[in-house]
């Protein structure tokens, strides 16, 4: 059976579809959900082997990229999502969708088991919204179970005005998944510390990203695939994740 995954939308969601259609590629079997929906208990969480916050501008963004979502997580669906991530299910947010879940405190580690950091998204320092493709480079000393399939670098567009990840500067290595491939702008689009485009928490199974793997899971996304140019696809993040909630689900 193919392992069911749920796409989380909310009001000013635009990413899901996508998400979606990576997921189905990847052998799961994705269904988008309103967040309603698990509110009101016309679904359940539990139903699911893998969840996916998916990118947009959920709420308008109106209390801050990712903020109001955030609190859904933390106030409507936080017995949910406690027994979701008890049982190892994989998490994966997307742009808004990983900026809901640092403001929810599900990374770098739920329930800050390492307090002393101060983790956030902020502002892009050049203080305008970015879109351009991006070179992210995997960290294979990550224990991200999303990794697992990644054997190149991931070629994706960012789309995002509050996409600049500030850490401590003793952030630890092992949590950063992915870096964009320079320090420069525009390589590295935000401004992030050290380059940190994505981050997991502890045990691997929780991810998120700035930018848009699911922008590219075909050869003719590719910008320039028109001459020739394919590859570093952004597909083997969620054929792992998938791989790993049927094992686990």
């Amino acid at each position: 059976m193919k392992p069911k995954v749920l796409i989380l939308h909310a009001s000013g969601t635009n990413r899901d579809q996508e998400a979606a259609w990576a997921i189905d590629l990847a052998g799961g079997q994705p269904e988008v959900v309103h967040i309603n929906q698990l509110r009101r208990r016309f679904k359940a969480l539990a139903m699911y082997q893998m969840l996916v916050v998916a990118g947009g501008f959920s709420y308008g963004d109106a209390l801050g990229a990712g903020r109001r979502l955030a609190l859904n997580l933390t106030l409507d669906l936080a017995d949910d999502l406690t027994a979701f991530m008890a049982a190892g299910k994989p998490i994966l947010g997307i742009c808004n969708g990983f900026q809901a879940l640092v403001k929810a405190n599900l990374l770098p580690e739920p329930h800050t088991r390492i307090p002393s950091q101060t983790v956030t998204l902020t502002h892009n320092q050049r203080q305008h919204f970015e879109c351009r493709w991006v070179t992210l480079l995997p960290n294979y000393d990550s224990p991200s179970i999303f990794l697992r399939d990644l054997t190149e670098p991931i070629y994706c567009p960012v789309a995002h005005g509050e996409g600049r990840f500030v850490a401590d500067p003793d952030f630890p290595e092992n949590l950063v998944t992915l870096r964009y491939a320079g320090s420069n702008y525009p390589a590295n689009p935000n401004g992030s510390s050290d380059n940190i485009a994505a981050i997991c928490n502890e045990s691997g199974t929780i991810l998120g990203l700035m930018p848009h793997p699911e922008d590219h899971i075909v050869s003719w996304q590719h910008p320039r695939w028109t001459r020739g140019e394919q590859g570093n696809l952004g597909l083997p993040l969620f054929t792992a994740g998938v791989r790993y909630a049927a094992q686990v689900g």
